[in-house]
């Protein structure tokens, strides 16, 4: 059954009001998704946390529902102490109603009535990315075939969310415990409550508020709050890198080639062309050796420290899709620790010592 999503391990709570373009009249949009509280209770057996509890996080609690018409449902009920208040509520809304791709969840509705936030979701019926890559060793073990369509999916999402929008929409929260999986093993990206909207022809953004999650930050935006869509490459690059090796890019393992983090081994292995080493050992068969290292090129790329480095998520499809198209020659990653020394970039640890953390506890059911 779904686990699925809210605010996941690390990840650092938003309270700014930072401006959203607007875009049309609101308030019309959203009345049509408006659900009542009676119906949704219903749905729910009342909230039940013995037969449809899906997971809980620090925004709150995630129920699976079956409406009157015997449509399955996934519904976000945030806490009323949770970090996201009426600005984010709204912009999650806002966001996901305007969405329409197979790769990115669909918005059903929404419930703001006595006090409560809720947000209906169409229900995906497997687990999200993470405990796939990361869960149980005794759980399904992905195939390389279904990495590679999980990589292609997520690809195609993003570039969804930069190029074919009304308004390009910066994630800014892209991590494996933000993709669900669906019966057929199709990627759907979720959780929209820390993405921001910019003009098409803007370039990036910025914020003194950091949110998003350690590990999967780019550089530029973790020390300075500087955002764009090249933010959300160095997150793919990193989703890349950890599908392929099924390992963390902050693993807590104890393993000695991933003690400096995903990024920094991937990127010694480029260097002494060992690439094949960083490929998961639990994956039986996969393709030619070929399109494995193409796809960690790719990952490297992404993760580069210049942001003017990185490719598009257009240019990123392309070369997933093509393999004709030759790549060129990626440079050091960003976080990348020489040995015995501190991260060259990275954020300062009296900035991370004052970030609120909110930590996630998923339950399989």
């Amino acid at each position: 059954m779904a686990v699925l999503w809210l605010c996941d391990r690390s990840t650092v709570n938003d309270s700014s009001s930072d401006t959203m373009p607007k875009v049309g009249n609101e308030s019309n949009n959203l009345e049509p998704l408006q659900f009542s509280l009676v119906t949704i209770e219903a749905a729910t057996n009342n909230f039940s946390d013995d037969k449809c509890l899906l997971g809980r996080g620090g925004f709150g609690r995630v129920y699976k529902g079956i409406l009157s018409n015997g449509q399955e449902i996934a519904v976000k009920r945030l806490s009323k102490c949770s970090g996201q208040g009426a600005e984010e509520f709204k912009n999650e809304i806002l966001l996901i109603a305007k969405l329409q791709h197979r790769n990115l969840v669909a918005l059903l509705g929404f419930c703001i009535e006595e006090q409560e936030k809720i947000i209906i979701y169409e229900y995906v019926p497997n687990k999200s990315l993470d405990y796939f890559l990361f869960g149980s060793i005794e759980g399904k073990v992905l195939s390389w075939m279904e990495r590679c369509k999980i990589i292609g999916g997520v690809a195609r999402g993003i570039h969804h969310l930069h190029e074919y929008s009304r308004l390009k929409i910066i994630h800014r929260d892209l991590k494996p415990s933000n993709i669900l999986l669906d019966d057929e093993m199709n990627p759907k990206i979720s959780d929209f409550g820390l993405a921001k909207m910019v003009a098409i022809n803007s370039q990036e953004g910025s914020t003194n508020r950091i949110v998003g999650t350690y590990g999967y930050m780019s550089p530029e935006y973790a020390m300075y709050g500087q955002y764009s869509e090249k933010s959300d490459v160095f997150s793919f690059g990193v989703i890349i890198l950890e599908i392929i090796s099924g390992k963390k890019n902050t693993s807590r393992q104890n393993e000695s080639q991933y003690v400096d983090g995903l990024l920094s081994y991937a990127w010694k292995q480029w260097k002494e062309e060992k690439l094949l080493e960083i490929l998961d050992l639990n994956i039986k068969e996969f393709g030619s050796y070929n399109e494995v290292i193409r796809c960690i090129h790719i990952g490297l790329l992404c993760v580069q420290e210049n942001p003017d480095s990185r490719p598009t998520m257009a240019t990123v499809v392309s070369y997933l899709s093509n393999d004709s198209i030759q790549l060129p020659l990626p440079r050091e990653p960003a976080f990348f620790l020489h040995d015995g020394m501190e991260p060259r970039t990275s954020a300062s640890k009296e900035s991370a010592s004052t970030v609120q953390v909110s930590m996630s506890e998923f339950f399989p059911r």
